[in-house]
């Protein structure tokens, strides 16, 4: 039981995670079946349906925005900052900082990751490796978007007896950014509402709110 109050932030998100993707295929796939039967054609299973293009590109689609969000927050808060609000360093803390405030190299502790006390290299992959890493599933999952889109896209443009799209014609249509630039502007909005509404309201106890105490003014400080 300590390892489940240890690890529940990340146990409660995963639960919830899977229940909402369940709950998602339901739904399309039982949407998806409506739409079948009044075309005239057969309702597919639900193994079906989850392994179908449709299903594919709406679960990429958000996964990408998702992905994108994170990685912008994580590169910009380098070298941005924002008065007053928990979400941001501190005003004169803006850059990569020094290797002493990082504890890497000859200032790593003996708690520290192995790879935090190399240097060259491995200390370079591993001082960018969380950004690398969410650039890396942003640019799979925005792959993944498109080539499922494609199929779904020529699916229906085919049953309209209209010829297919080539994957770089999709990519440029408009409708496939329509789809994702909704996505887009909406995890861009909700990052600014919480950097800016962080500065002045708070939630007691929470470690991504300033103390309840705390000033306006105060930077980078967390509850």
């Amino acid at each position: 039981m300590r390892w489940v109050r240890e690890n529940s932030l990340a146990l409660a998100f995963l639960v919830m995670f899977l229940l909402s993707l369940g709950g998602q295929a339901l739904a399309g796939m039982l949407e998806y079946n409506d739409l079948q039967r009044a075309e005239g054609a057969e309702p597919v299973s639900f193994a079906q349906y989850v392994t179908s293009s449709p299903f594919a590109v709406d679960v990429s689609e958000n996964w990408q925005s998702e992905y994108l969000q994170f990685l912008l927050f994580i590169m910009l808060t380098v070298w941005l900052v924002q008065k007053g609000s928990p979400e941001s360093k501190e005003i004169d803390r803006a850059g990569t900082e020094s290797e002493k405030d990082q504890g890497i190299g000859a200032h790593a502790g003996p708690r520290s990751p192995r790879w935090a006390r190399a240097g060259g290299a491995r200390l370079w992959v591993y001082s960018n490796s969380l950004g690398l890493v969410m650039g890396t599933i942003f640019v799979l999952s925005w792959l993944a978007q498109s080539v499922t889109g494609q199929a779904a896209y020529n699916s229906d443009r085919l049953g309209d007896l209209r010829d297919p799209l080539s994957w770089w014609s999709y990519v440029t249509a408009p409708e496939f950014w329509d789809r994702t630039l909704q996505n887009w502007q909406s995890e861009l909005l909700a990052v600014l509402s919480m950097v800016v509404l962080s500065i002045y309201l708070r939630q007691r106890g929470s470690p991504e709110s300033k103390p309840v105490g705390a000033a306006h003014a105060e930077t980078g400080v967390e509850g």
